[in-house]
């Protein structure tokens, strides 16, 4: 829980494995999601999926945070999209993850002031971002 932790306060507000494990297998399932799985050095290191043009779910193994595999999964993933026809695309984030708000901010994800909660006790808020893929500049050092 090294990035969720401080958001889902274990002792009170386990994260919900269970609940999101039955999520996951429905929408792997479903026709109008895309689901990837990062390949790393020969271990699965990451995971993503799309629907539209919104990047539902997005993470790397916490072992490689900081080597440049999530900015590159994340460019690689942007090209399905464009490809797929999107001009813009969206993801919503937990307020308090601030790790992934910087992460997404500095590839020029700016945000919409869209916000939600989530269906999850304690029920934290999400941030809706956008990118516009005309601006975004891929990493040529991947």
């Amino acid at each position: 829980m090294r990035g969720l932790g401080h958001i889902f306060p274990q002792e009170d507000y386990p994260f919900p494995r269970d609940q999101i494990h039955a999520r996951w297998i429905a929408e792997i399932a479903h026709p109008d999601i895309d689901v990837y799985v990062v390949e790393h050095t020969g271990v699965i290191s990451g995971f993503a999926a799309t629907r539209g043009n919104e990047l539902l779910h997005f993470g790397t193994a916490v072992d490689t945070w900081g080597t440049g595999l999530a900015v590159a999964v994340h460019d690689e993933i942007l090209v399905h999209l464009a490809a797929a026809g999107h001009s813009l695309v969206r993801l919503r984030v937990f307020e308090e993850n601030h790790r992934a708000i910087s992460f997404y901010r500095k590839l020029g994800w700016r945000p919409t002031g869209a916000r939600s909660t989530t269906s999850f006790p304690p029920h934290p808020v999400l941030v809706e971002y956008e990118l516009s893929l005309g601006d975004h500049e891929p990493n040529p050092n991947r």
